[in-house]
């Protein structure tokens, strides 16, 4: 039986224009959610509208008027799968690897 992943739901919450899809855009990008080829996408045709900054957001803002407007009409959901670790198994196999080197 193969090890079971770890199953995470995230809900992010905020006032308007407080930066939720930007911050959660970024973390997508940043766990290998989307590739780099589709965030210079976004970011070259937000440049073009203006809204050069807005590239992380249109990970989740989808819609022609979200992005024309720069705000979230419609709720967003995004699933996808990361070889990114946990602080605890990365110091795990630090000190692990420490361990090992020490005994040398």
């Amino acid at each position: 039986m193969g090890k079971e992943k770890l199953h995470i739901n995230i809900v992010v919450i905020g006032h308007v224009d407080s930066g939720k899809s930007t911050t959660t855009g970024h973390l997508i990008y940043k766990c290998g959610g989307i590739d780099k080829r589709t965030i210079e996408k976004f970011e070259k045709e937000a440049a073009e509208m203006g809204k050069g900054s807005f590239k992380y957001a249109w990970v989740l803002d989808k819609l022609k008027a979200e992005r024309e407007r720069g705000i979230t009409i419609d709720i967003s959901l995004w699933k996808f799968e990361t070889t990114l670790q946990t602080a605890q198994q990365t110091l795990k196999k630090k000190l692990k690897k420490k361990k090992v080197l020490s005994s040398n």
